[in-house]
């Protein structure tokens, strides 16, 4: 027994030493497969927190979706008449379960999006500064194959879209939203921003985040070419930011019945920081910059002789492009000044027409924190509306993601507040606001507009015979409303695809309006007094207090002095007229 206990004694200290390599051959016994098995669990669980997967969450509350969280002012008419009637808003929304990741879905939208087919149609908008916008149409009529009866209609609602970054209309999302308003019995038209959508830059004029130039000279020919039609906006990301900041600068001088604002940005300053925190993120960032840098290379001659192109060719990153691009092209002294200056929560209080903002809170682009809660709530024009999935422009639902959640909350939205009495009627204001009058055809000047951009100016429009619809703009000169342009079509018969020539001229047309209003009004002698009578009628008209006020004004300031001087001249007959005490009092 003794002997047997020396024996291990002396035998463990080479068991001892032994012991990884015990451990080594122990694991080699367990089958590889096991392994596997939990090699791809650690992978899952990385993938599951990495990608934001929430199904385990959603399969643990049956599938029951995720209510939509609402912020409004507690005198919101918008929510107590239209949203509180909305259907879709006040219901849930569910995630398709095999995209249950903003990650998932936001890559899934731009890289399948199962978008309908159909054909726009287009309209090419001249600019008064010479730039040139696609206008892409889509009415009941091209998605049924057949006639409506409300294409025709002067009173049938239109639809303004504008894009996102880098988006025209053949993205996905955007045919989604285009296809099911125009299927509505609605009209839609897509306003691409400049230079995307297969056109030309022809101006020294680019678009950025800020830009609200475009939107406004669209809408508002649209509403001279519509005047029965109500109007509506719809902004989808960058184009979110555009509309909001559009609304705030124009306040209650718009034609636009109501608007809806989807996953917007809100701050760019705090979206840059936020697309550069993590890895994910840092994703989204350089692969927008990519298609930033197409975009350059579309129009590489004007970006070479505007901005350095040499950094453009090495950006990285949003901000590395603007930095090299925007900040450049836009006049900004750096990005953190354009990205301040352009940020649509600047403008959200002077909101004044209904605005319903959709957004995500799992948004991987634009994120939760730059979403301005107390300025919404304390506006009574928005109803901020939050769900907790959705990521960006995505809101896949249903088993096949065959649709978008936040196209059917638009629609909806919008349809309801078209047959209620909150839709907004513009206010005509006498006085334009200064902050906003463009200088764009007071050539041969540059024009740098608030917004930082820079456009070279002309002192009338391009007439010039084009291939396709062009659209000129009319410029109100003194009183030459006799200006108009035969042969413009508001929607062209022709097809995109179809590529048929179609030469609009005029010349004719605008040359002779201008000539009778030239000679008309050489034709009046110079007169000083008359113009001078009619305004002091027109202030006397608006304003009978005001012109006694500024008399006695007048009288009280200058009477120290038109006194002296009328006892220097009328001194020695004083004299003799008033009694010599009185005089030397």
């Amino acid at each position: 027994m003794d002997w047997g206990c020396s024996h291990l004694q002396l035998d463990s200290p080479p068991y001892a030493s032994d012991g990884y390599r015990l451990l080594l051959q122990a694991l080699t016994l367990i089958p590889i497969w096991h392994y596997l098995l939990a090699a791809a669990f650690a992978l899952i669980t990385f993938l599951y927190n990495f990608l934001e997967i929430h199904f385990l969450e959603d399969f643990l509350s049956g599938f029951s979706g995720s209510p939509v969280t609402f912020t409004y002012n507690s005198c919101c008419q918008i929510y107590e008449g239209v949203v509180s009637k909305c259907r879709i808003l006040q219901g849930t929304y569910l995630v398709t379960p095999w995209l249950s990741s903003p990650h998932l879905q936001t890559v899934f939208l731009n890289f399948f999006g199962r978008p309908p087919v159909f054909k726009y149609r287009r309209q090419l908008f001249n600019t008064p500064d010479g730039g040139t916008i696609a206008l892409d149409w889509l009415t009941s009529s091209d998605v049924s194959g057949r006639a409506h009866d409300t294409d025709d209609v002067e009173t049938t609602p239109i639809v303004i879209v504008i894009p996102g970054l880098t988006s025209d209309s053949s993205s996905a999302y955007l045919k989604h939203l285009a296809y099911h308003t125009a299927k509505r019995g609605w009209k839609v038209v897509i306003g691409n921003h400049r230079g995307l959508g297969g056109v030309s830059i022809t101006s020294d004029c680019f678009y950025n985040a800020g830009w609200t130039e475009d939107a406004r000279t669209v809408v508002n020919y649209l509403h001279k070419e519509n005047p029965m039609a109500p109007l509506f906006l719809v902004g989808t990301s960058i184009g979110a930011n555009i509309l909001i900041k559009y609304l705030g600068e124009d306040g209650e001088n718009i034609p636009v019945a109501g608007a809806v604002a989807v996953c917007s940005p809100w701050d760019l300053l705090i979206g840059d920081r936020f697309i550069t925190r993590r890895r994910v993120q840092k994703f989204y960032d350089k692969a927008l910059a990519v298609g930033l840098q197409g975009y350059a290379k579309l129009h590489q001659p004007h970006f070479s002789r505007l901005a350095n192109w040499e950094g453009i060719e090495k950006s990285l990153t949003i901000r590395d492009f603007d930095n090299h691009a925007t900040r450049i092209v836009g006049k900004y002294e750096t990005v953190d000044t354009y990205y301040r200056r352009c940020s649509s929560s600047n403008y959200v209080q002077s909101v004044s027409i209904p605005l319903l903002c959709i957004s995500a809170l799992d948004d991987p682009v634009c994120t939760r924190e730059a979403i301005p809660w107390d300025e919404c709530r304390a506006n009574k024009n928005i109803v901020l509306a939050t769900v907790k999935h959705g990521g960006h422009l995505a809101f896949f639902e249903g088993i096949t993601a065959s649709g978008l959640w936040w196209v059917r909350a638009v629609n909806e939205f919008l349809g309801v507040l078209h047959s209620s009495p909150y839709m907004h009627v513009q206010k005509k204001i006498s006085t334009p606001n200064t902050l906003l009058d463009s200088s764009i055809d007071q050539g041969p000047y540059v024009n740098v507009t608030e917004d930082g951009m820079v456009a070279a100016l002309n002192n009338e429009p391009t007439t010039d015979n084009v291939e396709e619809i062009h659209v000129i703009q009319d410029e109100l000169v003194g009183n030459t409303k006799d200006i108009h342009h035969d042969g413009h079509d508001k929607v062209p018969e022709e097809k995109v695809n179809k590529q048929d020539e179609v030469v609009a001229n005029t010349k004719s047309g605008d040359s002779s309006g201008v000539a009778q209003t030239a000679s008309a009004h050489n034709a009046v002698p110079l007169d000083v007094i008359t113009p001078f009578k009619r305004y002091i009628g027109q202030l006397s008209r608006q304003n009978r207090w005001s012109i006694w006020l500024l008399v006695y004004i007048a009288i009280t300031t200058s009477w120290p002095l038109v006194g002296s001087a009328l006892y220097v001249v009328f001194g020695k007959k004083l004299k003799n007229i008033l009694p010599g005490g009185l005089v030397r009092r």
